[in-house]
């Protein structure tokens, strides 16, 4: 998916689910669940034995099912690692740090890639390798007020916060009112039932509640 289409999607629904499951079909029934819920955006991870398998057989189930969707991969190290999940179907791409390489990768391939940063050079450093949307990581360490902070001087620069946000009215109001703007979402939404079972019905109604809250702002 085009790189445009892909922050475009990013910025009008601002709730990226993301997550890792090494069963297939498990995955396949949590992507239905925040795609009911609303999300058009979803980040599968790079972070166990099987991503690439699960990632594969995931990519093809929502091209078929849901191809308006936008599917992409987290935790990517290195360009290597990129040339093989958009091989397979990754539609934008998501790393824990930024790295030169892969921004000047992304963007000779057209392709989407954010990097997380901790400090306001960082964000201004990669915005100008070109990268459009910067990912405060992690976000719980850093704040709303990190966002707030780093918008006052560089109103252009666009930032994701990921890790210690919450389906929540009153977290997702902090983050959103400060700047942010999308938001990464994982364990917090990700929520199981006593048996240990994914709780996909609960999974759904925290999508569209979390998607409801950040309508509000612009």
């Amino acid at each position: 998916m085009d790189k445009n289409k892909v922050l475009e999607l990013l910025l009008s629904t601002k709730i990226v689910p993301l997550f890792y499951e090494a069963n297939a079909e498990t995955a396949m029934q949590l992507v239905a669940a925040c795609y009911k819920g609303g999300a058009r955006v979803i980040e599968f991870t790079n972070r166990g034995d099987q991503a690439k398998v699960v990632f594969e057989e995931l990519a093809t189930f929502c091209k078929i099912h849901y191809p308006e969707m936008a599917l992409g991969i987290g935790s990517i190290a290195n360009v290597d690692q990129a040339k093989s999940f958009l091989k397979v179907g990754a539609d934008f791409l998501v790393s824990p740090f930024i790295k030169e390489s892969l921004a000047l990768f992304a963007k000779e391939q057209g392709i989407l890639w954010t990097g997380g940063c901790g400090t306001l050079t960082e964000m201004q450093t990669a915005y100008e390798w070109g990268v459009p949307l910067l990912k405060l990581f992690p976000g719980d360490i850093y704040g709303p007020a990190m966002i707030k902070s780093s918008k006052a001087p560089c109103p252009w620069l666009k930032i994701m916060p990921t890790g210690g946000v919450k389906p929540e009215q009153e977290n997702l109001k902090a983050w959103f009112s400060s700047g942010a703007s999308c938001v990464g979402m994982g364990s917090q939404l990700f929520v199981k039932k006593p048996n240990g079972e994914f709780d996909f019905e609960a999974i759904q109604e925290k999508v569209e509640l979390s998607i409801k809250i950040s309508s509000v702002y612009s």
